[in-house]
């Protein structure tokens, strides 16, 4: 487990009864606890029931889909949730990160790509604790990473774990270019398996809730590079 402690217990949700039953045993493996569910209306109960640190959520399921489960899961909380997808198809993962899934899977995969993502997700969790006590204000925006929330004004900007992330990731290295695959190394983690585009995905969804929404301008687009937090304190608007 490499000294993390934060996911311990996970949350399968998947009809594949042999693939439910592999994903446990390796996980049981490497030191986690697992609980595995078949269908969608067991698995949202079992996901909202907070005994769990993160669910690995199938696509299709019996009763409810994922896509259905995954929203109603971030309807009330912040668990973490890595969509598994049948198909190497672009609109199922857009969709699933549209509805607060925080990584996503494509089927076939190898086991130690998820094992991978799971590590990753938490020292992701890690990083958040151990900067617990420092709020980054930028003019009206205002980011606590004590209580995970973002404020423009008095109004919350309603961010998923991982936009939340990416934010602080950003605003932390505010006026600095950064490339897609530092900003993937630094929110995903290095030894994530994924591409870039994940970055882009969600760069789009912070900016309709931060800077669409309130009319503001921080995160900028560097053409060839990637993308910049800007903020400049003596420009700010009076």
């Amino acid at each position: 487990m490499g000294g993390y402690i934060f996911v311990k217990k996970v949350l399968i949700i998947e009809d594949d009864l042999k693939l439910a039953r592999f994903i446990e045993l390796e996980l049981k493996h490497e030191g986690f606890d697992a609980d595995i569910v078949h269908n969608g209306r067991d698995g949202l109960d079992l996901a909202l029931s907070e005994e769990h640190d993160l669910v690995i959520l199938d696509l299709m399921l019996p009763g409810l889909n994922g896509m259905e489960v995954c929203r109603r899961v971030r309807q009330q909380s912040k668990i973490p949730i890595i969509m598994l997808t049948a198909r190497d198809d672009t609109m199922d993962k857009v969709m699933g990160l549209d509805q607060g899934a925080d990584d996503y899977i494509t089927k076939p995969f190898a086991i130690e790509e998820l094992l991978a993502r799971i590590r990753a997700m938490d020292r992701r969790l890690s990083k958040q604790t151990e900067s617990m006590g420092e709020d980054l204000v930028f003019g009206s925006l205002k980011i606590s990473q004590s209580q995970h929330s973002v404020y423009f004004n008095d109004s919350l900007v309603d961010l998923t774990p991982t936009e939340f992330d990416l934010l602080v990731y950003l605003a932390k290295n505010r006026n600095i270019a950064l490339s897609r695959n530092q900003i993937l190394d630094g929110v995903w983690g290095e030894d994530y398996f994924g591409n870039h585009k994940i970055v882009d995905v969600y760069i789009r969804y912070l900016r309709s809730k931060l800077d669409d929404e309130f009319d503001s301008q921080y995160i900028h687009t560097i053409r060839g590079v990637g993308y910049s937090f800007k903020y400049e304190k003596e420009k700010e608007k009076i």
